[in-house]
């Protein structure tokens, strides 16, 4: 009897681990990391793809905020999160392109320790000011900041990130001296500009556009290649005499590595239908973001291309001895 119990439970046993193994996913709520404070584009972006992606999914998922160290320590925890498809990031132009240069300690690896599975969106920066400043256009910005040496501050969503970069190539070009006050993310840093706490900021447009629709804040220049069909009264900067700024910065979905390939394939799928969703069709043209998919081969590729065009301009920025670049 004692025996016939045992091959009856090794039996059970056996079968219930395949079970398990093929149990549907998502089977629970998933963690989506954003590197970033709320409010910002990272934020911005981060919570449309979980509220349409989970819809698709027929899955919760729950936006976790991990800002700091130029969003670096939000990216380092999915790195080391299991590859069960319950821990996704938004995976950004700081974290992959402009950190691993910029710190070269990080400990992760930005192509080995992910799995890329898709770009979402390209978006343009734009300095905005509090209304209160007197410039009304990127000549007068210039224009005061070289009457006022040393004196006109810029904030942004942090050290090292794309917005601080296009604020030191702005002051490098014109021959100003601009004041970095970087913070935890971009909420905190257009919540002090529109206070007049700073008097004006580099920000990614999708998290600024709201503010300037309710004149919050007024927008300069933005960095696009063109003006943005949702701010067409908004120059760029390139037309306002600085060629060679134009700037962007990106969002995507990322994964730890190791990611069943299942998986990957179903969420770049449903990805791929999000981003075509009416709703959020209209939701990236009202903030000025562009819609952009890739493959995960593609995302890939991509991710690993950038930080080989960031390297120069980073290490340049490092050796600015006015702009503290570790800061945090």
């Amino acid at each position: 009897m004692l025996h016939r119990r045992r091959f009856l439970s090794a039996s059970l046993t056996a079968f219930a681990v395949p079970a398990l193994a093929q149990a549907p996913w998502p089977g629970k709520p998933i963690k989506l990391v954003v590197p970033y404070a709320p409010g910002g584009s990272t934020d911005v972006v981060g919570r449309v793809i979980a509220e349409y992606l989970g819809q698709r999914l027929g899955q919760n998922i729950v936006v976790e905020n991990r800002p700091g160290k130029g969003a670096t320590i939000g990216t380092s925890q999915v790195a080391k999160a299991a590859p069960d498809g319950y821990t996704l990031l938004v995976s950004n132009i700081s974290s992959f392109a402009i950190a691993p240069p910029l710190y070269g300690d990080l400990d992760y690896d930005s192509v080995k320790d992910f799995t890329h599975i898709t770009l979402a969106s390209f978006n343009p920066s734009v300095l905005v000011v509090n209304p209160s400043f007197p410039a009304r256009t990127l000549a007068e910005y210039i224009a005061y900041a070289k009457a006022n040496p040393d004196k006109l501050a810029f904030a942004t969503s942090g050290p090292g990130s794309s917005n601080h970069i296009l604020g030191v190539m702005l002051a490098q070009i014109s021959g100003t001296k601009l004041i970095h006050i970087p913070y935890r993310g971009a909420g905190p840093a257009m919540q002090d500009t529109i206070a007049g706490n700073v008097p004006s900021m580099f920000d990614s447009l999708p998290s600024a556009a709201p503010h300037i629709k309710a004149g919050k804040v007024r927008a300069l220049a933005v960095s696009g290649e063109a003006r943005n069909p949702s701010f067409p009264d908004v120059p760029t900067m390139k037309e306002s005499g600085y060629p060679d700024l134009i700037s962007y910065s990106w969002f995507g979905l990322s994964a730890p590595a190791g990611l069943p390939a299942p998986i990957v394939e179903r969420i770049a799928r449903e990805m791929q239908g999000v981003l075509k969703e009416p709703d959020v069709v209209k939701r990236w043209q009202d903030i000025g973001a562009e819609s952009s998919t890739k493959s995960p081969a593609e995302y890939t590729a991509f991710i690993k291309a950038r930080p080989l065009t960031s390297a120069g301009l980073t290490r340049r920025l490092a050796e600015r001895t006015w702009v503290n670049m570790r800061a945090d």
